[in-house]
């Protein structure tokens, strides 16, 4: 089986990437965090298997937070 293709986030307005990081900074729930630091560092060009190494999560995990994002908007940040 070969490599999956790279998942990048859509391009992030100045303002978006300012709201990514003060909810990485102050989020209390713990799955909204996680969710805006893949976002972000996806943001930031690290490919999905980076992101789920640094975070030990799956890179399926990393690659359904990046897709909804991309679907959603920050509505895909918060917990269901």
């Amino acid at each position: 089986m070969g490599r999956r293709p790279e998942v990048f986030v859509r391009q992030v307005s100045m303002a978006e990437g300012q709201r990514l990081q003060q909810i990485s900074r102050t989020a209390k729930d713990p799955v909204k965090l996680r969710r805006a630091i893949v976002v972000l560092m996806s943001a930031q060009g690290q490919p999905a298997p980076d992101i789920a190494h640094l975070l030990r999560a799956s890179e399926d995990y990393v690659r359904e937070v990046i897709h909804a994002f991309n679907e959603r908007g920050f509505d895909a940040l918060s917990p269901k």
